[in-house]
């Protein structure tokens, strides 16, 4: 089911790019894509629609979906990160040293699961973590383990704090932008994750490069996603969708809404709002 979400917004009349969000967006709840949505990205393709996709991921770990598509490029950490289809990078962004060692310090403290995405590796000191086994399921690769946190932290892409402890991970998430201010990203894309990154990592940030690379103008690009880390997507493109499982802050942010990511919502959003707008001509 397809809804509008704000009856007075006026919606774009050509959409050259879609930007997706991934998880609990492109893909269903079992990170897997449908085959609904990969027959609606080549209906994107078939329209002259361009496709970019951006995760909070690390790239590596978007690569097997984007390979899916046939897509020449995508993001990861939230944005921090944007390569081509062989993970070559076109642009990449790591977190301030210092940033990283006080985001390792408090989440320790807290109690929460701690995360190291740098050089390629996801670098854990827990393999029996709460969360490791659905990390391992939706990246496709293995943990590097270690027993402390050491150099990596010079060159992180992302920290990811995990925890079933949702109450924990609201303080931290408040305590860490309090001390990190400018200095990182502190992002939530599950309510078991915070992600925190570099300050300019963030998905505005993917939409504008990938408004670059394609060379289509930002009134033209369509977004798409369901979780507060996917809002600065909302600030730049100018077709806001939002899917069924989404937050309500993302959903009262949107133009439109499509149903959920456990059914074809993506697919439906593609067909009902987006190819209707295609270039023509």
């Amino acid at each position: 089911m397809t809804e509008a979400a704000n009856g007075n917004a006026e919606l774009p009349a050509r959409i050259s790019l879609v930007v997706s969000d991934v998880d609990g967006t492109l893909v269903d709840p079992t990170k897997a894509l449908r085959l609904e949505t990969i027959a609606a990205a080549h209906r994107l393709r078939d329209a002259g629609i361009a496709l970019g996709i951006v995760s909070s991921r690390p790239p590596r770990g978007v690569k097997p979906l984007a390979d899916q598509l046939g897509l020449d490029v995508f993001g990861g950490f939230n944005g921090g990160s944007l390569v081509h289809s062989d993970l070559t990078p076109i642009e990449a962004h790591v977190l301030p040293l210092a940033a990283a060692q006080t985001t390792v310090r408090v989440l320790g403290e807290n109690g929460a699961e701690i995360w190291v995405f740098a050089d390629g590796e996801w670098i854990i000191t827990d393999p029996d973590g709460e969360y490791v086994p659905l990390e391992r399921h939706t990246v496709q690769f293995e943990p590097t383990i270690v027993a402390a946190f050491g150099d990596e932290l010079a060159r992180v892409g992302k920290i990811v704090a995990a925890s079933s402890d949702h109450a924990m991970l609201d303080r931290v998430e408040v305590e860490l932008r309090a001390l990190l201010g400018d200095q990182a990203s502190v992002v939530r894309s599950q309510e078991y994750y915070v992600d925190i990154s570099h300050p300019t990592a963030d998905k505005g940030h993917a939409v504008r490069g990938f408004a670059h690379y394609f060379g289509v103008p930002l009134s033209e690009i369509a977004v798409i996603g369901d979780m507060p880390n996917d809002l600065p997507m909302f600030d730049v493109g100018a077709l806001k969708i939002a899917m069924g499982n989404s937050r309500p802050e993302v959903k009262s942010r949107a133009d439109v809404i499509t149903g959920s990511n456990d059914g074809d919502g993506w697919a439906q959003a593609m067909d009902r709002f987006v190819i209707p707008r295609a270039p023509k001509g």
